[in-house]
């Protein structure tokens, strides 16, 4: 190098040094300085792999050996970690040495990142991404792009957007929207304009893509499209839309089984859930019983289970009152039926009511938006529910409040012509005085024997319980509690005409009632049968529907007193049926209210209370649905 060239070497922008052949510092100018934090006079004649250790780890030392070995330039770049600074380093062999150039290019190196990492991003999306040039001819595409329209990017890269818009199957209309919304964005006025169009995606099938347009700025392209799936969230908002049209068909109901076929139903026509099925809480036993399931299901298991407290992922939800997913039921533990062949299910609460199933013979075949749209059918499931409850109330209400009507218009008749015949026979007994004219004597006594003034009394008082029993909403059931039958037929025992002998008992047994109603039932029933007694008179007491082929549950009471003839059967359990009938004229003696007010009882308790006549002779009363009734070992 010769001095009339320093000065023009030391005013260039790039860091310049110059290497002898055993790589000693021959030159460095001013930049070089600056970059190597050093001056020239400390590094000329100095060895820079002395000088500077840590290059032996860079590409400095193969790139330097190979243009002084082979005589050939080198070029690369080299990250300056205590500059932060990206150099590319060019190197010039000759006889004498190296002439090394080392330009920064941090700024060329952070675009390429940028571009790279964009570069990146956008091939990893899931949209498909689109640039496109002032001509609208097409300059990128993504992975996505290729995959949506299954086309390679070399068909498309180069040719008119139009190429894509007619292999994407799109509509001439959707085309013209799409052509508008592109030169809004390349004219700048808008900054960005979003479409919803459908295409064909590479399967043929028919796709909504929401088609996104904004500007960027590139050496080329100028408009970007961002073109995002969104046929999943069309078909949500789908569903949803029919499932609160779905709201409206289960409100019109009013039956709980027929409300929960809609619901399962429903789910398998919209959400594609071709295996569920529906459980209520039977309140009375206590267990989920099946009401409703899918074809799909009853085809799969042949009919659905019951599942009693405690039993399996069903019971867990139902008292949790969360919905629950389960993605592979074979790493679920204390699953219902191990043998199972549904591996994954969505189980959700349907308020305090029951709950909904559903399976699928696959794994990890639901989602979280399986769960959302599930939990909005079984939301608008428990409204119909509660509806029909409160509606059913207000039923059993008003049918109620006629029957107690149409009871105390009875009991009215009853009472007035049972206490008519007490204070007739009063006043018989006062005209039976000589004369007829009581207060004429001096010395008069009252007709009726002490004990007969006692009998009268409690027959009237024992009508006036009989009143207030009867009249009783029969919904108004108390606590039902254990009993046992033959502690009750011994309290009611107590408490009626009947001798603590009079009642036989076949075997002992246990039910659950409302102990008072239910004593007074027995009570009620035994008065009956001594009033239409002569003489002492027996009951016997046994079970029925414990047998094969029997009907419901129950027991009977069979007496052998005076038969009540089958023409009045209907009269003495219903007053209201003919309540000018007096006793007389069908043979039947009665006792205040009588077998009417057994069966209210009864039919507080849902019971099924029928009479007939017994084999040979007397009357025998059949108390049927007693579904708690139980044999004592």
């Amino acid at each position: 190098m010769t001095l009339r060239s320093v000065p023009i070497v030391d005013r260039v922008t790039d860091a310049f040094f110059a290497l002898d052949t055993d790589f000693r510092f021959t030159y460095v100018n001013e930049r070089a300085e600056t970059l190597l934090k050093r001056s020239r006079e400390e590094l000329i004649g100095r060895v820079m792999w002395d000088e500077f250790p840590q290059t032996v780890e860079t590409q400095f030392p193969d790139g330097f050996h190979r243009a002084m070995d082979e005589q050939v330039p080198v070029s690369f770049e080299i990250y300056h970690a205590q500059l932060e600074t990206w150099f590319e380093a060019r190197a010039y062999p000759s006889e004498s040495g190296l002439s090394v150039y080392m330009r920064d290019v941090t700024e060329r190196k952070v675009q390429e990142t940028t571009l790279a990492q964009h570069a990146a991003v956008v091939e990893a999306v899931n949209d498909a991404v689109v640039t496109l040039d002032r001509t609208r001819e097409i300059v990128t595409v993504n992975d996505a792009t290729e995959t949506a329209l299954g086309i390679d990017r070399t068909e498309l890269i180069g040719e008119h957007v139009e190429r894509l818009i007619e292999r994407a199957g799109i509509a001439d209309e959707d085309a013209v929207e799409i052509g508008r919304a592109i030169t809004d964005i390349d004219i700048g006025s808008a900054v960005e304009r979003t479409l919803e169009v459908p295409f064909t995606d590479a399967d043929g099938t028919d796709r909504i893509g929401e088609f996104r347009f904004v500007p960027i700025e590139d050496d080329v392209a100028t408009v970007a499209a961002v073109i995002r799936d969104v046929t999943d969230r069309h078909e949500y908002e789908r569903v949803v839309t029919s499932l609160h049209e779905v709201t409206r068909w289960l409100l019109e109901s009013d039956d709980p089984e027929e409300i929960c076929a809609i619901a399962v139903h429903s789910g398998s026509d919209l959400l594609e859930l071709p295996i569920s099925g529906v459980w209520l809480l039977e309140e009375e036993q206590g267990y989920l019983d099946p009401v409703a399931g899918t074809a799909g299901a009853h085809d799969e298991f042949g009919g659905l289970p019951r599942f009693n407290p405690g039993e399996g992922l069903v019971w867990d939800v139902f008292e949790s009152g969360e919905i629950e997913r389960f993605d592979d039921l074979r790493t679920v533990e204390d699953i219902y039926n191990p043998d199972t062949p549904i591996r994954s299910e969505i189980i959700a609460p349907i308020g305090t009511h029951g709950v909904l199933m559903t399976g699928s013979l696959e794994p990890h075949q639901f989602d979280e938006t399986d769960v959302d749209l599930i939990s909005t059918l079984v939301e608008n499931t428990r409204a119909a529910l509660d509806r029909a409850d409160r509606e059913q109330v207000l039923r059993e209400r008003t049918a109620e409040l006629e029957r107690q009507t149409e009871r105390l218009e009875s009991v009215a008749n009853v009472l007035s012509s049972d206490l008519k015949g007490q204070l007739s026979t009063v006043a018989d007994a006062l005209q039976s005085e000589p004369g007829g004219d009581a207060g004429t004597h001096e010395e008069w006594e009252f007709p009726l024997a002490e004990d007969s003034v006692e009998a009268t009394l409690d027959r009237a008082e024992g009508l006036v319980d009989d009143v207030r029993e009867f009249a009783r909403n029969a919904s108004t059931v108390g606590t039902r509690s254990r009993i046992c039958l033959e502690s009750a037929i011994d309290e009611a025992l107590e408490r009626s005409r009947l001798d603590y002998d009079s009642v036989v008992v076949e075997e002992p047994a246990t039910l659950r009632a409302d102990t008072d109603r239910f004593v007074h039932l027995l009570k009620t029933a035994f008065n009956d049968a001594a009033a239409r007694a002569d003489s002492e008179v027996t009951i016997q007491v046994g079970l029925v529907g414990f047998e094969n082929g029997e009907r419901s549950r129950g027991f009977f009471l069979l007496d052998d007193a005076a038969e009540i003839p089958p023409a009045a059967h209907e009269r003495v359990l219903d007053p209201t049926t003919d309540p000018d009938v007096a006793e007389t004229e069908d043979g039947v003696a009665t006792d205040g209210l009588g077998l009417a007010l057994v069966r209210a009882i009864a039919e507080a308790h849902d019971w099924e209370l029928s009479i007939d006549n017994g084999e040979n002779g007397g009357t025998r009363l059949e108390v049927r649905d007693v579904t708690t009734l139980e044999r004592e070992a």
